[in-house]
This record gives C-alpha cells, sequence and structure tokens, in this order.
C-alpha cells in the first residue's frame, strides 16, 4: 500500500499553497486539510517562502488525513531574509539593472549561498516528514532580460567562476555594441557563456539534491522534482530559454535524476486574463514536452499554472480542471497551480456544504468547499432543525466555525436523522488576498443537508 501511494504522488492534480497567506491564519490545521480533501486534492504543495519558518504541524496534520505534501522552495532568491547567515548580502546575484522589488536573488555561483542552501534543504526533510522536495525557479533572471536590463548573473561571482572554467578574462559585454565582446558580435564567447549558464543551473540543482549532506543523502525515501519554465514563444522557445535563462530541462533531468518534472508556466503566458489564455494553451508547449522525451522517454511530467497572482488574470474552478484534462491528453501525469485561495472561485463561488459527519450524537460537524464567516453562521434563524413535528433553530452558543468547517455541538440534537437546513452563510472576503471589500458570498437560499444518525 505504501509503494502505491507513493506512486500516486506524481499522478493527478495537486495545487500549491502558501500558508502565510492570510486565508490559512486564525484556524485549524485540520481545517486547512479538511478544505484541500473538500476540493478533491490528495496531494498539496507547501510553498516553502522561508525555509526558516515552516509549519510542522500543518504538514503532520495534513499527512494524518492521507494527503501527500511536497515542499516546493525557490532556488534562485527569497523573498524574506528573516533569519538568514549575516553574509547572505554577499550571495547576491548583480543584473545589468538593479532591481529592487522585493526579491532576493542569489547566485548559484556563491559556495556560501548553495551550501547553506544544501544543509536547509536538508535539515528540512530530515526533520520535517514531507513526502517530496521541489526545487522551482532555479534558472537566471529573465526572459528579454538583456533588453529589459535584468539579466543576471554578471557580477563579481560569475566573472570569477567563468574565468575558471574556460580561463578567459573576460565575459560577454550585453551593453555596448561597438565593443569587441559584445555578446551579439563575439558568438563564440557568448556561445561558451550559455553552456557555463545551463552548467550551473543544474550542477546547482545537483549539489542541492544529490550532493555529500544533500537532500537524498539525508532522505534516502524522499520523492524529488525538478522545475523548468515553458513559454509559447514560438518553434525556437526552447533554445531562446537555454540561452536567456540557461535552462535546458533535458540536461536537468538527466543531471539531477528527478522522479518528475514539471514544466512552468513563464510569466509572459500566465500574466494574460483567462479570456486570453484558453487552458489549451500548454499545447503550444509540445516543444518543450518533445525535447525531453528526445533523451528521457519514461520520465513523469507535470506541468505549472498560475490562477490568480494578479487579479485580471484570476482562473476559475472550470479552466483548472480542462487545463488538466488538456494535460493529460498531452501525456503529463499531473499539474499544479499557484495558489489554491487566489483562484476566481474564491471570489465568485457561493458557500456550500459539501461534507457532514456526525463523531458523536450531540455533534454535527458540516463541511464546506471554503472559508465561512462565523458571524453569519450564529445570525438567527441560520441552522434550523426540520422535523416532523416543526422547525427547531440551533442557538449561536452551539454554533462554532473553524476554517471551512461549521461545527454543532448540542445534546438537543435528534438521535436519529435528521434534515437541516442552512442560511444567512457568507464566505470571508476579508481573509483574500484581493477584492476584500466585496460584498461576501451567501449560501444558495433553501439549502437543506440530511444529517444521519452516529454510526455505531
Amino acid at each position: 500500500m505504501q509503494g502505491k501511494h507513493k506512486e500516486a504522488e506524481l499522478y493527478g492534480p495537486t495545487i500549491q499553497f502558501d500558508p502565510s497567506f492570510s486565508y490559512y491564519q486564525n484556524r485549524s490545521a485540520e481545517s486547512i486539510a479538511d478544505e484541500f480533501l473538500q476540493n478533491g486534492y490528495t496531494t498539496v504543495r507547501y510553498f516553502v517562502v522561508n525555509e526558516n519558518n515552516v509549519n510542522r504541524e500543518l504538514v503532520e496534520t495534513l499527512k494524518s488525513r492521507g494527503l501527500s505534501v511536497w515542499a516546493l522552495v525557490l532556488g534562485n532568491g527569497s523573498y524574506s531574509v528573516e533569519g538568514f547567515p549575516s553574509d547572505w548580502p554577499t550571495w547576491q546575484m548583480e543584473l545589468l539593472t538593479p532591481v529592487n522589488d522585493g526579491y532576493y536573488r542569489f547566485s548559484p555561483h556563491s559556495a556560501s549561498y548553495v551550501e547553506w542552501k544544501k544543509n536547509k534543504l536538508a535539515d528540512l526533510v530530515r526533520n520535517i516528514p514531507f513526502d517530496g522536495i521541489e526545487v522551482a525557479e532555479p534558472y537566471f533572471p529573465e526572459w528579454e532580460g538583456i533588453n529589459r536590463g535584468v539579466y543576471g548573473d554578471v557580477g563579481p561571482l560569475a566573472r570569477a567562476a567563468f574565468q575558471q572554467q574556460y580561463g578567459l578574462s573576460s565575459i560577454p559585454n550585453f551593453t555596448d555594441p561597438s565593443h569587441p565582446d559584445y555578446y551579439l558580435t563575439n558568438r563564440e564567447l557568448y556561445g561558451k557563456w550559455i553552456e557555463f549558464r545551463v552548467d550551473t543551473v543544474n550542477g546547482f540543482l545537483n549539489e542541492l539534491i544529490n550532493g555529500k549532506g544533500g537532500v537524498r543523502d539525508t532522505r534516502k525515501d524522499i520523492r524529488v522534482a525538478t522545475w523548468s519554465l515553458a513559454i509559447d514563444a514560438g518553434d525556437d522557445s526552447v533554445d531562446k530559454l537555454r540561452e536567456i535563462q540557461g535552462l535546458d530541462a533535458a540536461e536537468m533531468i538527466s543531471t539531477v535524476r528527478p522522479d518528475v518534472h514539471f514544466l512552468q508556466t513563464h510569466w509572459p503566458d500566465w500574466m494574460k486574463s483567462q479570456e486570453a489564455l484558453p487552458p489549451t494553451y500548454i499545447n503550444q508547449y509540445q516543444n518543450f514536452v518533445d525535447q525531453i522525451r528526445a533523451v528521457h522517454p519514461d520520465i513523469p511530467l507535470g506541468v505549472q499554472a498560475d490562477i490568480g497572482s494578479g487579479l485580471w488574470m484570476v482562473k476559475d474552478r472550470n479552466w483548472y480542471n480542462s487545463l488538466g484534462q488538456v494535460a493529460l491528453d498531452m501525456g503529463f501525469k499531473t499539474w499544479t497551480a499557484y495558489e489554491y485561495h487566489l483562484g476566481k472561485y474564491m471570489y465568485e463561488e457561493a458557500p456550500k456544504p459539501v461534507a457532514i459527519a456526525r463523531p458523536h450524537h450531540d455533534q454535527v460537524i458540516i463541511s464546506f468547499q471554503k472559508r465561512i464567516d462565523e458571524s453569519s453562521a450564529k445570525l438567527p434563524g441560520s441552522l434550523i432543525i426540520m422535523t416532523e413535528a416543526g422547525e427547531i433553530p440551533i442557538a449561536p452558543e452551539h454554533i462554532t466555525v473553524d476554517g471551512n468547517m461549521l461545527i454543532i455541538q448540542s445534546n438537543q440534537l435528534p438521535k436519529k436523522e435528521f434534515r437541516l437546513r442552512i442560511q444567512h452563510v457568507t464566505d470571508t472576503p476579508s481573509y483574500w488576498l484581493y477584492n476584500k471589500e466585496q460584498t461576501a458570498n451567501v449560501i444558495i437560499e433553501g439549502t437543506v443537508i440530511q444529517v444521519n444518525k452516529k454510526k455505531k
């Protein structure tokens, strides 16, 4: 059974989640697990914003409910440096034009950063029972980076590593077309630079995963996924990403030997609105699949989408389900999206009860597909027991809410099965990332559920 469970971790729909968002605060880990399950997920991907701050209890609870949990970490930087060593500024990449966007970009040429990252990932899988680990975004920045100035690493760490590998005194020039080593002029030098960057990305990942004291050295049983980008940018987009961002998926897989490889939707694609980006867009990633399959015909592949990083491009439930079908048709084994509570369904769908449990005669737990508001559930007449003798409202003091779970605790509940009418219950705009001032969605009028008697 354990073997079958581990195989199942590589297949079907999964979802990414970042527990640092407000949506996951002020509720139990049990309710978070329950909400994922009620939405049909059996595998979730825990987005680790900072390796120093990971919720072990949450991971353990998710697993206790039967969910497989992957740790998803970032490779080329961090949104938070809280608790980092004091020398972390020396790890940073240098770009053609400095960027101050709240993301700290670290150089894979920094031996200190690589060693720190490897130790952190080893500690992560040693101390927290993740089923798998994946390093997303291990690449160099950035699409059209030379023209936009967001291109790196071109700092002293990269220059020294390039000189050591090739014995050359300089790297390509990216700013002066009259320079003899301008990247479009000295093509031989630029070609070596491209290969150097591909080798660097793959060597960095290999050290984290397969190096001494790394992930696999620490946890022999851990599942590993590698990630690379895909983009709809023409027939030569595979070569463009290799040149611009140091990504070669087939070489990455050969080097790291992962259990599954993901193609991550690049930002020029995911930033489009739902209307402009039909779920069939991943058909345009076939060239990336072909490049991998030519070398690795059997490795399971996954694809990642974005369903709500910007309000203008939120994607609804039907869109994501359709993406999954397209992925299966293309031969992908699994798919995922960033991030669970950012989907369009959060802003549009009314709360609805999807599961009813009665662990005790005097307790009923009603699970909704999304987080609900406790004050709305406690309004007069929100919960009414319907019997042949008449209707009995449940008093507010017998009602509590934990995330997506509405809990009734009362010795006045009928011992046998009964019907329960639910009204007034709303969702929780204050916990959303966007549309916090939106009028809350209300449960459909006339919602009635059947509560069975407790099983012996």
